[in-house]
């Protein structure tokens, strides 16, 4: 790890700490199984739906008929995860910032997995490139693992059981290595060899 930060330079990370977790899971909604052009094209559709604000609140989310959302290119699935996002964030489940910011990442975790189509990978990206939680491992994430191979020069692709023990070393900053492992792989998909 210590070769592989010399070689990438200073961390970068800039979490996205303005957006709403409302907005930030509906991002992600948008961004599911897509590719990232066509998740953009769906999404600045979706919110030209609502001319008159920056992002939907849920309450209009969830007032506006399927039919336009479907319109604008979410598939049945997207928008029932859509709406439930929109009427969990209005029970309370999908916390405000200033709710979210007291909790820990596994009370986090834990509620919002209760949203239709959020899985843990999805909540700590939230955690990471939104709230900037500085401990986050996701060890489901291809990228880190493979990130993982790639530093430490193994021949096959580590288990998320055998990152996450691997990873025990680097707390509390394991973001700030998920990170590395990130720049790990997409060096190699670059065709730049990191170690």
């Amino acid at each position: 790890m210590r070769r592989l930060i010399r070689e990438v330079g200073p961390w970068t990370l800039s979490p996205r700490v303005r957006r709403s977790p409302f907005e930030s899971l509906t991002r992600a909604i948008a961004y599911q199984q897509l590719h990232e052009k066509a998740a953009e094209s769906i999404l600045r559709r979706f919110i030209t739906l609502f001319p008159k604000c920056r992002f939907p609140t849920p309450d209009k989310v969830l007032a506006k008929s399927s039919r336009s959302i479907r319109a604008v290119g979410f598939s049945r699935s997207k928008i029932l995860a859509l709406r439930d996002l929109a009427s969990k964030t209005l029970d309370g489940t999908v916390p405000p910032n200033r709710v979210i910011a007291q909790l820990d990442d596994e009370a986090i975790i834990e509620r919002l997995i209760e949203v239709r189509g959020i899985g843990r990978w999805t909540v700590e990206m939230l955690l990471i490139f939104q709230l900037g939680r500085p401990d986050v491992l996701p060890v489901d994430d291809y990228g880190v693992r493979n990130g993982f191979r790639i530093a430490y020069g193994l021949r096959s692709m580590p288990t998320p059981k055998q990152v996450l023990r691997y990873g025990e070393r680097w707390k509390p900053y394991r973001t700030a290595a998920s990170w590395y492992l990130w720049r790990a792989a997409d060096r190699a998909k670059g065709g730049v060899t990191v170690l």
